[in-house]
């Protein structure tokens, strides 16, 4: 590119602590930047906006002002999940969406850990105990025991890597079936899902939203596992019915679940969810270890180094499938 682009910083400020700012000085060397509260105030850098860092969650606007920002080339998510990004408007606008695959992987690997351990431990349990009860039942290990991490790309490997680490047995779910690797002792397709599911003492939930993945885990799913497994959720609230996964927790079809994403966020104070005692709930911070904004900001100078020279951007979103198919899934 022959002159620095004009790149739009939107909503970079987290309203609950509006004195932090993401630090953009190495981006600011490289592009012109202009940093707007949201996407409205996109509307008089239209014509001539290259780039777009997406910090907002107010998405699926600044998916339909595609067509009216004719020099607009790219877009960088500070999420994995881009499902309120994708659209056939940026193909047919020449229009690239990358996201943050990989930023997140360790945090939400570490929380599937600990959320296990919260239920093997019993730590849920005694947590909630009424003062002078003392129970007597033992812990459960989970060495030895089989995982279904159902999502076997950037995050579910990530997941699986820690747990196979921690002594488990770990399996997946992908795409299309592949060969055992490093990390799954075996990897099937979506076809084979309900007896994947049979076999596992625990489910960890990766998936993305697409199609596909919408509604996966219903009520047959769940009558697919074994009454004394554990469903954890860190994919994404719409791959579940929440209501068969309620019923399933509430009927002793599964021992419990961890969930730290839902149908509707926040999760309504009326959710029966709250307040079932073989639940934990997150509230959709399981990926945001300390200092991910850093690492989302170096993410985005690479690529930003990258779209200035013309070279291939990491984390690419494929969106006919609705996520970056780079690290597999």
């Amino acid at each position: 590119m022959a002159s620095r682009p004009l790149v739009a910083i939107v909503d970079a400020v987290d309203r609950r602590f509006p004195d932090l700012r993401p630090d953009l000085r190495e981006a600011a060397e490289i592009a012109r930047l202009v940093q707007v509260p949201g996407v409205q105030e996109l509307e008089p850098h239209l014509p001539d906006l290259e780039a777009v860092f997406a910090w907002n969650f107010d998405r699926a606007t600044l998916r339909d002002l595609v067509p009216r920002a004719p020099q607009l080339r790219w877009i960088q998510s500070i999420s994995a999940g881009v499902e309120d990004l994708v659209s056939p408007a940026l193909a047919a606008h020449g229009v690239t969406l990358t996201n943050a695959a990989g930023v997140y992987d360790p945090a939400l690997a570490e929380s599937v850990l600990g959320f296990l351990l919260a239920f093997s431990t019993r730590i849920l349990e005694d947590a909630r105990l009424e003062p002078g009860a003392w129970p007597h039942e033992g812990t459960r290990l989970l060495r030895g025991t089989t995982v279904l991490v159902v999502g076997a790309g950037s995050i579910g490997s990530e997941v699986g890597r820690l747990l196979r680490s921690a002594g488990l047995r770990v399996r997946g779910v992908a795409r299309s079936a592949r060969p055992p690797d490093g990390v799954f002792e075996s990897i099937a397709a979506p076809e084979a899902l309900l007896g994947e599911l049979s076999a596992a003492d625990h489910v960890v939930n990766v998936l993305p939203i697409t199609s596909a993945t919408r509604g996966i885990f219903d009520a047959k799913a769940f009558a697919a596992m074994r009454s004394s497994a554990v469903f954890v959720n860190i994919g994404r609230g719409a791959t579940v019915v929440e209501s068969a996964l309620e019923k399933a927790l509430r009927g002793g079809v599964i021992a419990g679940a961890a969930l730290d994403v839902f149908e509707v966020e926040p999760l309504p104070a009326e959710s029966p969810l709250w307040r079932m005692p073989n639940v934990l709930v997150s509230p959709h911070r399981a990926g945001d270890h300390e200092g991910w904004e850093a690492d989302v900001v170096a993410l985005f100078v690479e690529n930003l180094r990258r779209f200035v020279a013309g070279e291939p951007l990491r984390n690419v979103v494929d969106v006919e499938l609705g996520y970056a198919p780079g690290g597999r899934s």
